[in-house]
């Protein structure tokens, strides 16, 4: 399942049916390329986890950075 939200935390995609076991970058590659799928905003981005890669419209952290969140409060 691919979810999609808001800062708000409002949900403004969702795409259910794929399994656990996927690797996440083939979910949003078929949510992306749908008739109706995911679009990106222009000029925005999404904030992606480590599983997927940076690219147009979507931004992952950089691999083997350790993060600390008491460090963006």
């Amino acid at each position: 399942m691919l979810g999609v939200f808001t800062p708000d935390m409002h949900f403004v995609y969702v795409l259910p049916g794929w399994e656990g076991s996927v690797a996440d970058g083939r979910v949003l590659r078929d949510a992306i390329s749908r008739r109706h799928g995911l679009k990106v905003p222009h000029g925005c981005y999404y904030l992606v986890d480590v599983g997927y890669t940076n690219c147009e419209g979507f931004l992952a952290p950089f691999r083997g950075q350790i993060y600390h969140l008491n460090e963006w409060r």
